[in-house]
């Protein structure tokens, strides 16, 4: 389970025994059991990698195991590195957080909040505030995703198709602008498309279409070459089966199947979903993570400013209040007390409301398909957890994976 060229964990501070524990875990509690095909974990300190474990197949009952090669999906993983994006464009000065959405997309001047009524016949009424850049990195832009299956606004999305494979992601932002509002921007908080508009005003202001901004100024210089919105040919052998457990049987199915089988990621999409259209694997975003930890550079790219990091990492709601607070949607990637939202991530500001150890700070966040990332600036701990199972809320996976790896600290 550990690769030879790892770090000796009693370096950084780390058990190697209670590190072990970690996949011993997963494997008797997930993989033994049926629940899941596979499992990969990473742990680094002060940027050493201490743990890196592979264990499980690429499909359910396969013969295929997974490993450093193997490629997954990431889903919402996207939103940090769409939010970094802007960010970056940010530290330029072409953009402002306190801006409009309307100066970049100016079909937002005329948005609407939603105001009562049925899908074919709703009222509608002026927003308190227009909708800032700001709202869209911590999702209080009033936007909503059209799977919550919760209210009348998701169902619109629904039926208007929000997130055909055949519009760019412009498209798909200008037509979010013509249709309501779940609440006035700033006053709750809903998971969303806000970092898919987000993703769009980075491609109007650089000029470049996402995908293109991503290679060029972030997985390039990073070294993150299996990072992409699509698997290319050559590597599309490694991609993993997706897989997605029935709320109401209980019966695990494949969703989206391995290799050249994938229905989904065969080819460049035109919809680059700046929310959950990346692919990756444990190492390329072990590297975007440990880019952020070390300030916003590595191996000599500098990708961002150490302040700027440290500005994303705050609590940016309201008041400071929590996700759970604020949060009107049932669905979310990380729903814990004491953890509020920063610029593309939660940011833990009570631990003992978390019911578990951890760190002030912390920034993380996770995927649709159970993946999951966290970075600790304050014990300089980085995990990363992977598999491939919908939704990721079936099993509580992170808290756990989170519980095992603190227990590990010797100093």
């Amino acid at each position: 389970m550990f690769d030879h060229d790892l770090t000796d964990p009693h370096e950084v501070g780390l058990n190697h025994d209670r590190l072990a524990a970690i996949p011993a875990y997963f494997k008797e509690n997930y993989l033994d059991t049926g629940k899941l095909p596979c499992m990969a974990t990473l742990v680094s300190r002060n940027g050493e990698v201490a743990l890196e474990s592979y264990v499980g197949t690429t499909v359910m009952g396969g013969t295929e195991l997974i490993g450093p090669h193997t490629i997954f999906r990431i889903y919402s993983m996207t939103k940090p590195i769409t939010s970094l994006a802007a960010m970056m464009l940010f530290e330029e000065g072409k953009l402002r957080l306190d801006h409009d959405v309307a100066r970049y997309i100016p079909e937002f001047a005329d948005v609407q909040v939603y105001d009562g009524g049925p899908v074919d016949d709703f009222k509608t009424r002026k927003p308190d505030r227009p909708m800032k850049v700001l709202d869209l990195f911590t999702h209080t832009s009033g936007l909503t995703y059209g799977f919550m299956m919760q209210s009348v606004v998701d169902s619109i999305y629904r039926k208007e198709k929000i997130g055909r494979p055949d519009e760019t992601l412009q498209q798909m932002a200008k037509r979010l602008a013509t249709l309501p509002l779940e609440c006035s921007p700033g006053t709750e908080w809903w998971y969303s498309h806000s970092t898919d508009v987000l993703g769009a005003i980075v491609e109007i202001v650089s000029g470049m279409e996402l995908d293109q901004f991503f290679r060029e100024r972030i997985t390039g210089p990073l070294g993150m070459h299996d990072t992409e919105f699509w698997v290319p040919e050559g590597k599309i052998d490694r991609l993993m089966a997706c897989y997605q457990k029935d709320a109401q049987t209980g019966e695990t199915v494949l969703a989206d199947g391995a290799g050249s089988s994938s229905k989904l990621y065969a080819k460049r999409p035109t919809l680059l979903n700046g929310g959950g259209g990346l692919v990756s694997t444990v190492r390329d975003y072990h590297r975007f993570c440990l880019m952020l930890l070390r300030g916003g550079t590595l191996d000599g790219a500098r990708i961002i400013s150490p302040k700027t990091w440290e500005f994303m990492r705050q609590n940016h709601l309201p008041g400071k209040k929590t996700m759970r607070a604020m949060g009107k949607s049932m669905f979310t990637e990380v729903m814990a007390e004491g953890v509020g939202f920063g610029l593309g991530g939660s940011v833990v500001d009570d631990v003992v409301a978390m019911q578990q150890p951890g760190s002030e700070g912390t920034f993380s966040w996770g995927g649709l398909a159970s993946t999951f990332f966290w970075i600790d600036p304050v014990e300089e701990i980085i995990g990363i957890q992977m598999t491939q199972l919908m939704p990721s809320s079936t099993y509580p996976m992170r808290p756990q994976f989170q519980q095992l790896a603190y227990a590990a600290l010797d100093w």
